[in-house]
């Protein structure tokens, strides 16, 4: 009896904020017979959508996108929440033999669904504890904290992120383990996965990065984030984290100009792309193409069809 043919690879398309991961998702979708799973943590929330960068509607090609606009901005949303939903989703294009193309900027996200990564427990009065201190003291003296105790994980955990820096120390404090050992393992849950790594030279980056986040002030960001303050975005624990977000709202306020905020976010996005990088660049298994290889499509496509020619791999 013959064997049933391979199931759809999983591709995931990786690297930093600003380097084209879009659109080479886009082009692999197309090519595959696939549909765009977000791995974006905060696209997942509606209406934030310029400062997030998500794609429009009109821009999708009309190829199906999941794991958008699934969210209030009042709703808190954990990295085992989105690891749940995102493999759910992938399972069922799968089933119907559609190529799941996964792209995003959080690192943490993607890895925990492609790879073996189980979620340490939690301890309502250690969180509750720190959560006070949080409040008291404020994120930048509790990722100082951090930073003596886990200096791996302090580097991957943005300062102002209070959330995460609170999850990472109850998770020393009930286990004993530095956090960044929970963190996941490079194992494929699935052997039919394949991640393609869009390679940029930093000084092009850095530009890129620059020239989108004054389009996003331009575009009207002030406005978005004006709107979604009065649906609750101050309130939510984690889309009121987003970088361009707390800035905007800064200026909101009267607490900083409209310059100072572009100043702001640029350099936390340049900061975000570094901590970005640090997830990827010790993983072998990324293919690491260049942004502007005039054959990049064709390149991507021989790396996710050699492998699944290859049956050893899988």
């Amino acid at each position: 009896m013959p064997s049933s043919p391979p199931p759809p690879p999983i591709v995931a398309v990786v690297g930093p904020t600003a380097s084209g991961k879009t659109a080479l998702s886009l082009d692999l979708a197309e090519a595959l017979g696939g549909e765009i799973v977000n791995t974006d943590a905060m696209q997942v929330y509606r209406g934030m959508d310029i400062g997030t960068a998500k794609l429009p509607l009109a821009e999708r090609r009309g190829i199906p996108h999941h794991l958008l606009d699934t969210l209030e901005v009042r709703d808190p949303a954990t990295v085992a929440e989105f690891q749940g939903w995102a493999r759910e989703v992938i399972a069922s294009l799968r089933a119907r033999g559609a190529t799941p193309v996964l792209v995003g900027g959080s690192a943490l996200y993607t890895r925990a669904i492609l790879d073996r990564f189980e979620f340490p427990g939690t301890d309502p009065a250690v969180r509750a504890r720190l959560e006070v201190e949080l409040a008291e003291v404020g994120s930048p003296a509790l990722h100082a904290r951090l930073c003596e105790l886990d200096p791996v994980a302090a580097e991957r955990i943005e300062v102002e992120n209070g959330r995460r820096v609170v999850r990472a120390l109850e998770v020393i404090e009930i286990t004993g383990a530095p956090f960044s050992a929970s963190l996941p393992v490079q194992e494929y849950v699935d052997p039919h996965t394949v991640q393609l790594g869009v390679a940029i030279d930093r000084e092009v980056l850095e530009g890129r990065i620059e020239a989108r986040v004054r389009r996003m002030f331009d575009d009207g960001l002030l406005a978005e984030v004006e709107r979604l303050l009065g649906e609750g975005l101050a309130e939510g624990r984690t889309a009121a984290l987003a970088i361009g977000y707390r800035q905007a709202t800064a200026v909101l306020a009267g607490e900083m100009t409209t310059d100072e905020a572009i100043e702001r976010t640029v350099i936390a996005t340049r900061q975000f792309a570094r901590r970005q990088l640090a997830w990827w660049r010790n993983d072998p298994r990324i293919t690491w193409l260049a942004y502007d290889d005039p054959d990049l499509v064709a390149k991507a496509l021989e790396t996710v069809r050699g492998i699944r020619a290859a049956g050893r791999r899988w």
